[in-house]
């Protein structure tokens, strides 16, 4: 059908525009490749394999596109007809787990019904279940396990957080393993495309930077790449930068008097990264 691959050609497209992550790219793209190719066994009447589950695992330091990458996986499988709305759901431990007996159960299969149709992504996913005595992040996860079986063809998910501490979720919970079988890595952004992340969202917002700006912005964003905390890092540092560069050049405009010039508005100084 034309207008489901025009969708899927414009998700690829999407993907292509994407900064970095060139590992994440090559699984999409495999997976759009495989998931088409059995859509056309069917249609030449050839048996397909046993659909293997689509859950997967993102791992990588937060900032590294992984909510990105979800919303494009939701894309891709609507696009294929897989599901049927498309929409991504975030969660984490605080909206999954309540804080006493009961509720926890409640708590998460509301969230994965809102989930229904599309994915959901659970950020720091290791934190469901903290430790072995940590009985309603285990209830937690058992109620996510069984309505992902209940649902299985209804729903994507997808478990994002550090890799050690995924590494320590998957061995702590063997049964993961099998119904998470696809795991992605998401690589911490070097100097340079934190720049051009940074260029792709000053252009979305018409603004500029001076040449002194830059040189600026250039060298904070050499301390972020090579910071070993990642915590606040990559992209998420990127938006933080920008954002308090735009308040102070804010401060700056509004203290010259007068009618400022389109050129003014647009401009980001050496002074606003303060």
């Amino acid at each position: 059908d034309s207008a489901s691959e025009q969708s899927m050609t414009e998700v690829l497209s999407r993907l292509d525009d994407v900064i970095g992550l060139d590992d994440a790219k090559s699984f999409m793209r495999s997976l759009a490749a495989q998931l088409q190719v059995n859509m056309e066994r069917k249609e030449a009447g050839l048996p397909v394999g046993a659909d293997s589950s689509l859950h997967m695992l993102f791992v990588g330091n937060p900032g590294t596109g992984k909510t990105t990458m979800a919303r494009l996986v939701a894309s891709l499988l609507k696009s294929l007809r897989m599901l049927r709305l498309g929409h991504v759901v975030e969660a984490d431990r605080g909206g999954l787990v309540a804080g006493y007996a009961g509720q926890t159960a409640i708590k998460t299969r509301a969230v994965v019904e809102s989930a229904l149709g599309g994915v959901l992504i659970v950020d720091e996913a290791y934190a469901l279940v903290e430790d072995s005595k940590d009985s309603f992040g285990r209830e937690a996860l058992d109620t996510l396990v069984k309505m992902l079986e209940d649902n299985r063809d209804d729903i994507v998910a997808i478990l994002a957080g550090y890799p050690n501490e995924m590494h320590r979720l998957m061995e702590v919970n063997p049964g993961l393993k099998s119904r998470f079988p696809t795991t992605v890595a998401f690589h911490d952004y070097s100097a340079a495309q934190l720049m051009a992340i940074a260029d792709k969202m000053l252009s979305e917002e018409h603004l500029t930077l001076a040449e002194s700006a830059r040189s600026s912005l250039a060298l904070r964003l050499e301390r972020v790449a090579k910071a070993d905390d990642k915590s606040g890092g990559n992209a998420r540092a990127v938006r933080n930068m920008l954002e308090q560069a735009k308040r102070q050049q804010a401060l700056r405009l509004v203290a010259i008097e007068g009618k400022k010039s389109a050129e003014q508005l647009v401009l980001l100084t050496e002074e606003d990264f303060v």
